[in-house]
């Protein structure tokens, strides 16, 4: 593949996650910080989201210059679902 390719989805997929992910992502973050459990529909999106990244990471290994942000997506990822088993906890998993 080329540099221009890799360009162009890497700027899609920036595109993707700056206007649809990373708002909806922020948003149940939010809510699994003040203790409320993940909806079906954000299990769904959070499933669907994580496909979507695996299937896509081959492009940021090969660009150094996107790592740092796909390590923070990650680390995004790994709040929401630990926060989310931890409020699952504390509601004696209902």
């Amino acid at each position: 593949m080329s540099d221009e390719h890799d360009d162009a989805v890497l700027q899609t997929l920036m595109d993707r996650l700056l206007r649809f992910r990373l708002p909806r992502l922020l948003a149940i973050k939010d809510r699994v910080d003040q203790g409320e459990p993940l909806t079906d529909d954000d299990i769904a999106f959070l499933k669907a989201s994580m496909t979507d990244a695996q299937d896509s990471q081959h492009y940021v290994v090969r660009n150094p210059e996107y790592h740092e942000i796909g390590v923070r997506i990650v680390q995004l990822y790994s709040h929401i679902v630990s926060k989310a088993v931890e409020n699952e906890q504390r509601r004696g998993g209902q």
